[in-house]
């Protein structure tokens, strides 16, 4: 569990079969001894997506808990096991937003409307964000990844 009293821990995974195809999402948030667990299913998604899904679902389950006073305001972690979360949160996105939602290449950012909730969510609560390597044995990445197979069967 988390021994870390000023912090709730929340990690997070998405992913789909085939891709695009059927796709689920999955997070655990953790505080002291408390564990909270959901996920969800889209019928036709991609992988991108359920990842992204899973952090805003997860933060909006986290303002949750804190208005139902199920905790303090304790700092948030966010663990995540992709990269294109990790980095479009905490880096591409200032460069998106400069180039009014635009890449780098003159493209239309992929998944937009995701982004904007995850960052006015992120702006809201100010997480911290960590990047955790997926399938390597960390016991609630695990735990994520298994919600999210379940999940993806609908």
């Amino acid at each position: 569990m988390n021994q870390d009293k000023n912090r709730i821990d929340i990690y997070t995974d998405g992913g789909c079969l085939g891709n695009p195809g059927p796709g689920g999402w999955g997070y655990v948030i953790i505080f002291g001894e408390k564990v909270y667990k959901n996920s969800g299913h889209d019928k036709a998604t991609t992988n991108n997506k359920m990842e992204l899904t899973a952090v805003i679902k997860a933060l909006e389950a986290y303002k949750k808990l804190l208005a139902d006073k199920e905790f303090d305001s304790p700092r948030a972690r966010v663990i995540t096991d992709s990269t294109y979360v990790k980095n479009g949160i905490t880096a591409w996105i200032k460069t998106w937003l400069k180039n009014g939602w635009k890449t780098a290449d003159k493209k239309d950012v992929k998944n937009k409307e995701l982004w904007i909730a995850l960052k006015s969510l992120s702006d809201q609560i100010n997480p911290e964000w960590e990047w955790v390597k997926g399938h390597s044995g960390n016991k609630w990445n695990e735990e994520c990844d298994a919600l999210v197979k379940k999940a993806t069967k609908g």
